[in-house]
């Protein structure tokens, strides 16, 4: 018998994130939205519905008694799981490019390529419209490798005078920033 989110589950996660009700919509709003980034940074299908069914689990746990420490954590921990069985029942799923018929063998790549210039140009002008020293912050945040981008996490922060965490919400702030912003620019010129 499969688990369904229930009135009372879900008011232990609300109760868990925070005591008073309108702060803790506003986490779960908050944790919400950083699993559908976690899931459509990823590539996964559906990412709302993978959102969901993260947030539904640790409802559950939380309804069958676990004590967790750290939500936020917990949660990525999650949803790590739910994007490993997407994958591996997305691979189960594929067929044999020979088992395809001629014509989607090959996708067509012209408007993938006419989507992902968009994208890229409302970047270029969304960055652009940040403060020097913002723009400075975020790209220098999201460069190099990971194990290069640690170390320069660590020396953008010391030159900032940042500890690491504060440097890393700006950097969220600014995200978030400049996803609306490019989010905005997109539709605008899908409109057109």
């Amino acid at each position: 018998m499969s688990w369904a989110l229930t009135e009372e589950a879900f008011a232990k996660l609300i109760n868990r994130l925070d005591a008073d009700r309108e702060r803790a919509g506003e986490k779960y709003e908050d944790l919400r939205r950083a699993l559908l980034r976690f899931f459509e940074w990823r590539g996964a299908s559906f990412p709302e519905e993978r959102a969901d069914e993260t947030l539904n689990r640790v409802a559950r746990k939380l309804d069958e008694g676990l004590n967790i420490a750290e939500i936020g954590q917990y949660s990525m921990g999650i949803a790590r799981l739910v994007l490993l069985e997407t994958f591996k029942s997305r691979d189960r799923l594929r067929a044999p490019i020979e088992d395809l018929p001629p014509e989607t063998a090959v996708p067509d790549t012209h408007d993938e390529t006419l989507e992902k210039e968009c994208y890229l140009n409302c970047l270029e002008s969304c960055l652009q419209t940040l403060p020097a020293e913002n723009r400075e912050l975020i790209i220098g945040y999201y460069q190099d490798d990971h194990r290069d981008r640690i170390n320069a996490r660590v020396t953008l922060a010391q030159r900032l005078g940042l500890r690491r965490d504060a440097l890393a919400n700006r950097a969220q702030r600014l995200r978030d920033k400049l996803e609306d912003c490019i989010e905005r620019c997109v539709a605008k010129n899908n409109a057109i």
